[in-house]
């Protein structure tokens, strides 16, 4: 029997490599990336003639259907009178009615999840801003959701965003919410280690593999066995090793330092940067297959200016640290004045400067308070202006994929203004496409 025009497969032009949109199915089984066409409708079930076929008890033979449409490419997701519901942001989707769907937002059918994201690289470039774009959600409710459904899986994860952020807290909250949890949790700075030190911490050695190598040793991708290997400053790592590592997450295996044979690994990794890796490809300084295959879902962490919310918690929980670190004998609180004197500051630094602003005025204060002037005195403000023209751009075309070519969401999410991205985007030559550009 033929196929309904309607649930007919996407031809391989709508999946192509210029696709804008990826559909992430994450089951109980593991995790999947569909492709999505720029424009059109994708059905999703459980029949064999769905677009999107997911084999699960929960999902109807035709669950849901996504409408994707206008450039910037406007989701909408329509439940198509399933048996067990549909659920956006924790309620059921009324059905056959339409409603709008952001990329980053998790649609739940009993234990499987999907999540619409961005292809990433040159196809969320510049698009323009639609009318619902000053949403006030706090900025990073998008990354929680995202860490939430995502964590589960086996997907490899790419944390972008400034230095001082908390990739790497974020990187450890992913391992302890995923299946890996009982494992290890690994991690390494790219950047703080030599090439040759590098490449045996990573891959192991054998005994004489070189001057001082006395007794063989598993690398981090062995020794991570049913864990998480974080690869910090994953920008940062040498071209010669980028090769193994791109073998070792395709064939899930390693050879040690002057072995001959590979040895298996089953890690999960996560990766993080504040480098533009599209840029670097493109001058041979990182290989793009390997950006593309740590990058299975990337997520933009906010800076701490766009999270002010927060800093109230963080600053409390700072003190108390330093209290411990430092065995001051009293508890140390912070006084009103130093609260807003923290709030009204631009935080260049992230969480990492406010940490240590925090740890010098808890000793210096008198009498277990801090005040204003305990404070060390905030750096200017045009270190927070200047971009950063090695981490900038990545940073620009992942939060705008994150906020499907959103540039008032996305200028949020990277806490500059508006016209600030804007300048920005006409600074590193990203293109902006009009609204009902053909």
């Amino acid at each position: 029997m033929g196929r309904d025009k309607e649930t007919a497969p996407l031809s391989r032009t709508a999946l192509g490599e210029r696709a804008r949109l990826r559909l992430v199915v994450i089951t109980p089984a593991g995790a999947q990336l569909h492709p999505l066409p720029a424009q059109g409708e994708v059905v999703i079930g459980r029949a064999e003639s769905s677009q999107v076929a997911i084999d699960d008890p929960a999902v109807s033979r035709q669950h849901l259907k996504l409408r994707i449409s206008g450039l910037p490419p406007r989701l909408e997701v329509e439940d198509l009178g399933s048996a067990n519901g549909t659920y956006l942001r924790g309620e059921r989707v009324a059905a056959r009615m339409p409603v709008p769907l952001e990329p980053g937002d998790a649609l739940e059918i009993g234990e499987v999840t999907l999540v619409v994201q961005g292809r990433g690289g040159r196809g969320a470039e510049g698009s323009p801003d639609d009318a619902t774009g000053g949403a006030s959600e706090d900025p990073m409710a998008q990354v929680r959701r995202l860490v939430e459904r995502v964590a589960p899986s086996e997907l490899s994860v790419l944390l972008l965003g400034e230095t001082g952020v908390g990739k790497s807290h974020l990187a450890e909250e992913i391992h302890r919410r995923s299946r890996r949890s009982g494992g290890p949790f690994l991690a390494i700075n790219c950047a703080a280690l030599a090439e040759a030190l590098l490449d045996s911490e990573l891959f192991g050695h054998e005994k004489g593999a070189f001057t001082g190598a006395a007794q063989a040793k598993a690398g981090l991708l062995e020794s991570a066995g049913g864990g998480t290997v974080f690869l910090d400053e994953v920008g940062e790592m040498p071209a010669a090793l980028q090769a193994k590592l791109l073998t070792a997450l395709e064939k899930r295996e390693v050879i040690r330092v002057g072995a001959l044979r590979p040895r298996p690994i089953d890690v999960r990794f996560v990766a993080a940067t504040n480098r533009d890796l599209e840029a670097a490809s493109a001058r041979g300084e990182f290989r793009q297959d390997l950006y593309f295959r740590l990058n299975g879902v990337s997520m933009v962490v906010p800076p701490l200016r766009r999270r002010r919310s927060e800093l109230p918690a963080l600053a409390e929980q700072f003190a108390a640290e330093a209290v411990a670190r430092h065995g001051i004998d009293r508890p140390v609180r912070i006084g009103e004045d130093a609260m807003q004197a923290l709030l009204e500051r631009r935080w260049p630094g992230n969480l990492r400067e406010l940490r240590n602003a925090i740890e010098r005025a808890a000793v210096l204060s008198a009498g277990g308070e801090i005040s204003a002037s305990d404070l060390p005195p905030e750096a200017p403000a045009a270190a927070e202006q200047e971009p950063d023209p090695a981490g900038e751009r990545e940073r620009i075309l992942a939060a705008l994929e994150q906020c499907a070519g959103n540039q008032s969401r996305a200028a949020k999410l990277l806490g500059i203004s508006r016209g600030t991205l804007v300048a920005r985007l006409e600074a590193f030559g990203i293109k902006r496409p009009r609204k009902n550009q053909p």
